[in-house]
């Protein structure tokens, strides 16, 4: 099922170089901002954006800034990471407006055990979109230097059913819009400044 997705959104992409809506036709952009969007979400799902779990955190000079993982490689004390030049561990609550995320005491652990200790991957497999190909190392990549990713929308993360560790949604209610991030027993939030 994965494979369909994903061979549906990459042929999408290549075909169209425009913009991706994931569950409907209409995503959550207002029309007059599509233009700016290379990714969005059907609205009204309460679904949320799962990141990749990984048990070696990449390394070496195939790394592309703007990556964004679950740094499970002890999957008792896994991390939410970024990359821009180094990891970045959005876990470490240095910033004022960054909430600790932390899935220690969570359920990746209890996710990664599920998970095949082995996986045999194609190389180089992945879908782009926004360009036909990219040198960019990813599952999904969106390649745009104009255009970005709007994250499934909620109004509270009380209305996902099922979040998964890892999983991002945005939070749109009035005084309280944020990123929030499900570490595996509690959601976690980001607050702009």
């Amino acid at each position: 099922m994965k494979k369909i997705i994903i061979s549906t959104l990459l042929l999408a992409s290549s075909m169209a170089f425009s913009q991706v809506v994931i569950g409907d036709a209409v995503g959550t952009a207002a029309a007059n901002k599509k233009t700016a969007v290379l990714l969005e979400f059907a609205a009204g799902q309460n679904k949320g954006i799962i990141l990749p779990y990984v048990r070696t955190m990449p390394s070496g000079v195939n790394l592309t800034e703007g990556t964004i993982l679950v740094d499970a490689t002890d999957a008792t004390k896994a991390k939410v990471k970024y990359y821009n030049g180094s990891w970045q561990d959005l876990s470490s609550g240095n910033e004022a407006n960054l909430n600790q995320f932390s899935v220690s005491g969570g359920a990746t652990q209890n996710v990664m055990t599920a998970q095949p200790s082995t996986v045999t991957e194609v190389a180089d497999s992945k879908a782009v979109i926004g360009a036909n190909s990219s040198a960019a190392k990813g599952v999904l990549v969106l390649e745009s230097t104009t255009k970005a990713m709007v994250l499934p929308i909620v109004a509270k993360t009380d209305d996902v059913p099922d979040p998964a560790p890892g999983m991002m949604v945005y939070v749109n209610k009035t005084g309280a819009k944020r990123l929030a991030v499900f570490n595996g027993s509690k959601w976690t939030y980001w607050a702009p400044n």
